[in-house]
């Protein structure tokens, strides 16, 4: 299986230094003659599971339902203007897994998961933006995707409480993908996917954990360790400055103090190989057998490799 075919005889460390994390790029044809491992009836079925994460998005309002789902709710459904989202199908589905191959010009680490989404006629899930790389491959029928410009959080509709919506959303371009085709967005660009007939779309996603989630994780994992601790030391003080608000000095010596902390590359390498090799759903790694693997290379010759969080022996 090679890497996804780029449009125009790009190559791959060409999409890498004009597109990824930069903007948007539509690929016709990049799995030519592509044949979805999974349709509509398959994922249904799996919403019926305790264990799989999935949602239905109904209607013009966007209503969201949760599963897991009992089978009659698929009788009850309008005949369009909704969508089943199941999270993770790369976990249950081997064949879905093995669309990642397609990818093996980015980093494996990076992978969050694959979320595959069916749809019948006019069934969307609202404009939005997301906060991670997104390839979203079309498998059975046609979506049409419109494209807007960069958001951040202040563009947020304050009304959705489940659904992150844009208050505002402006077209800057509109395309219809067919089976096979595939459309890149990178973090932050708002997006409208609109199914034209019943249809199925892949999305390829590629995990940016936020800084706090990064923060909340090595504080806990250096409290784990037995590392020297080094304490807070005031600056030069006055007798005025003693009952003052906090000043710009102790910023600056809480600064100091976390980056030296920080200052270790072996720990920060060895904890961000854990972090990034945990299990999106540790609770289902007995189930699913699921495997992150990370490896770490500091110098030369020296590897270690990291299997769901830990250092494989």
């Amino acid at each position: 299986m090679s890497s996804i075919q780029l449009p125009h005889g790009m190559t791959t460390d060409q999409f890498l230094a004009e597109y990824w994390q930069k903007k948007p790029l539509l690929m016709p044809a990049a799995i030519p003659n592509f044949k979805p491992p999974i349709d509509g009836n398959e994922l249904a079925g799996m919403s019926l599971e305790q264990e799989v994460e999935s949602r239905l998005v109904i209607g013009p309002d966007w209503s969201v339902e949760h599963g897991p789902f009992d089978v009659d709710r698929f009788k009850l459904l309008p005949e369009s203007d909704w969508t089943l989202l199941i999270q993770a199908v790369d976990l249950w589905v081997p064949e879905v897994a093995e669309l990642l191959n397609y990818f093996d010009f980015l980093p494996s680490w990076r992978v969050d998961d694959i979320m595959v989404s069916y749809a019948e006629d006019g069934g969307n899930v609202g404009p939005h933006f997301d906060h991670y790389d997104v390839f979203l491959l079309q498998g059975e029928g046609k979506r049409r995707w419109q494209i807007g410009g960069e958001c951040n959080e202040d563009d947020l509709a304050e009304s959705t409480d489940r659904l992150k919506l844009l208050n505002k959303f402006t077209v800057f371009d509109e395309w219809v993908l067919n089976p096979g085709d595939i459309l890149y967005l990178p973090p932050k660009i708002a997006h409208h996917g609109i199914a034209q007939g019943a249809c199925t779309t892949f999305s390829v996603g590629f995990r940016a954990p936020a800084a706090t989630e990064m923060l909340d994780d090595l504080a806990t994992e250096l409290l784990s360790r037995d590392i020297k601790a080094t304490h807070l030391a005031d600056p030069p003080l006055t007798s005025n400055r003693a009952n003052q608000p906090i000043s710009s000095d102790y910023i600056e010596k809480i600064r100091s103090l976390l980056l030296e902390t920080l200052d270790d590359d072996q720990l920060l390498g060895e904890w961000f190989a854990q972090f990034m090799s945990q299990p999106k759903y540790p609770a289902l790694v007995p189930i699913t057998g699921e495997m992150r693997t990370t490896t770490l290379s500091l110098s030369e010759g020296d590897h270690t490799t990291f299997v769901n969080g830990h250092v494989k022996e």
